[in-house]
């Protein structure tokens, strides 16, 4: 038997196939303008791979902002449910997990294995995946660029809670010819605040985990922790946090 978590984001799927021992297959790919779309090429994808999601031997699981687009699914799960899950496998340690999401921040807290407390920041962009891209958008630069750009930067304060004002102070500052690095830099740590005011709402005892999309990228990572006081951890699989959980959950479910 084998088991399938899908997670399909605001702006990236991603998918699992754990075997009920290890993970032995994952991908991602952009999730466009429609859920139901992504759905049917994640399925095409898993059978290009040899995994038959209507075969009686397969059990998935979806999550995540597209979960009820996924009609193949046998069950679809809150993201909170599944980040914890598969958060805690990672490190098998309880503490935080901290998820910087394309629309949402979630961070989430673990205690003796499962999850206690949680907190999101939903209701706007500014701290968040999207408020990145779209500052770097701004500046005709991409994402990975921004936090290059940044490195060499000394951050130029940015005020606006919201992004459309903050929008229109990085124009500003454009036009008074402020130097891009400086900028770069001022954009990543107004996001590296927000999330950083989400998790010192929390009582952090224990590890602290980042995963989603910017877990892997060594300079907010390490923004973060100097923000917060703290290390914060990452893996491999961090990026993939929401669908291993749900592929976790599922082998938890369905195994014979």
């Amino acid at each position: 038997m084998n088991y399938v978590g899908i997670d399909i984001g605001s702006t990236a799927a991603k998918t699992i196939v754990f075997n009920g021992e290890k993970v032995i297959a994952s991908f991602v790919m952009p999730t466009g303008w429609s859920s139901k779309e992504t759905a049917v090429r994640i399925k095409g994808q898993l059978e290009s791979l040899g995994f038959n999601v209507e075969s009686a031997d397969i059990k998935t699981i979806a999550t995540g902002y597209g979960r009820i687009s996924v009609e193949y699914a046998d069950m679809v799960l809150t993201e909170i449910t599944c980040h914890g899950k598969g958060g805690y496998h990672l490190f098998s340690q309880d503490g935080v997990i901290i998820d910087v999401g394309g629309q949402d921040t979630k961070v989430i807290t673990i205690k003796h294995g499962t999850v206690s407390n949680f907190l999101m920041n939903d209701k706007c962009s500014a701290g968040t995946g999207k408020f990145i891209e779209i500052m770097a958008n701004r500046l005709a630069v991409d994402i990975d660029e921004i936090f290059s750009l940044a490195e060499g930067g000394t951050p130029i304060p940015i005020s606006s809670m919201c992004t459309v004002f903050a929008e229109s102070e990085i124009i500003s500052h454009i036009g008074a010819g402020q130097p891009k690095t400086d900028l770069a830099a001022g954009i990543v740590q107004s996001v590296v605040s927000r999330v950083a005011l989400l998790v010192e709402r929390h009582d952090i005892k224990g590890i602290c985990i980042l995963t989603g999309g910017l877990s892997h990228n060594q300079y907010f990572r390490k923004q973060l922790g100097e923000k917060l006081g703290r290390e914060i951890h990452t893996h491999d699989l961090g990026k993939y946090a929401g669908a291993l959980g749900a592929a976790l959950i599922a082998a938890d479910k369905f195994k014979h």
